[in-house]
């Protein structure tokens, strides 16, 4: 039997020196340290690394942690959604702007500005997205599927710290299961009002169940759940493998039946994830457990 061990804090801890700490320590401080030990796992073995990105992780200031592990390799497939990478188009020529979540959304309309709980982004940075999406769309009389449309936006766009962008030059394939729920999606209809643009949906889904087949070894990082986290899971289960790592960073709670609070042990019962597979779900906000935890085991990498 282990003892809990009392953390004692030291001036000029590093980040995988406080974790570390954790492991003896029970609740959330556990589940992030086992996080950490599955997730070094993953980058130092040869697994293909899928990571599904939803909430608003790149207005809260999360976007150059996704982009940078794109662009060191510890990303093989991302699944996101459309409003995370509408923000990143954003950030590549503005930036989202520290608000006051108590402040009166009343007053903020009248001002042009939208909230995000502690987060503004203005209407001219929406109507500037609206003439950029405009340029940068293409035009495609064979069906193009999402993942083409992604990349090509991302040749696209001049920022490097881009996640769009990063992907692109990486060869990193992005996937947007709900395109047509962000403005993305809006801009594209507006688009083929005048213009030729010819998009399949449809052939994502056998691109992403290719890729689980190719597989042979798998681990998937989850910020948040909804649609990516369904989209990645639900593909693997179309293939006889399943993923043998998983982290899930969430806030959500299991009781409600919901798919983003549903426990990654409920994921086994539907052959998405392996009995065997080493698995922690961290309850607590994606915006502190996320950089903690890839701070941590960067550090382990790079002491290894």
């Amino acid at each position: 039997m282990d003892y809990i061990r009392q953390m004692e804090i030291e001036p000029g801890m590093d980040a995988d020196e406080l974790v570390r700490m954790m492991e003896n320590c029970g609740f959330g401080a556990r589940r992030l340290a086992e996080a950490v030990n599955i997730y070094q796992e993953m980058l130092s073995g040869d697994y293909t690394k899928f990571f599904t990105l939803a909430g608003a992780m790149v207005p809260a200031g999360m976007r150059n942690i996704v982009s940078g592990l794109i662009r060191d390799g510890k990303i093989d497939v991302l699944i996101s959604t459309g409003a995370n990478l509408v923000h990143d188009v954003i950030e590549a020529y503005s930036h989202h702007v520290l608000g006051d979540a108590e402040a009166s959304d009343s007053r903020l309309r009248d001002e042009g500005v939208s909230r995000i709980y502690d987060v503004y982004v203005g209407d001219d940075d929406f109507i500037r997205f609206e003439e950029l999406l405009q340029q940068l769309l293409p035009e495609s009389r064979d069906p193009m599927a999402g993942t083409e449309l992604l990349r090509h936006l991302g040749s696209r766009i001049d920022d490097e710290k881009s996640i769009l962008r990063a992907a692109s030059d990486c060869g990193v394939p992005i996937f947007c299961p709900a395109i047509s729920d962000s403005m993305i999606g809006l801009q594209a209809w507006l688009y083929k009002q005048t213009n030729k643009l010819n998009l399949d949906a449809f052939s994502d889904v056998g691109e992403l169940v290719e890729i689980c087949y190719a597989a042979e070894r798998s681990g998937i990082v989850i910020i948040g759940g909804g649609v990516p986290k369904n989209f990645a899971l639900q593909s693997m289960l179309v293939t006889p493998k399943s993923f043998e790592l998983a982290i899930q960073l969430t806030t959500d709670r299991p009781e409600p039946g919901g798919l983003s609070g549903a426990s990654l042990s409920e994921a086994v019962s539907w052959g998405k994830i392996a009995p065997e597979a080493r698995k922690v779900t961290v309850y607590g906000d994606a915006t502190i457990n996320f950089p903690l935890m890839v701070a941590s085991a960067l550090t382990r990498l790079e002491r290894a």
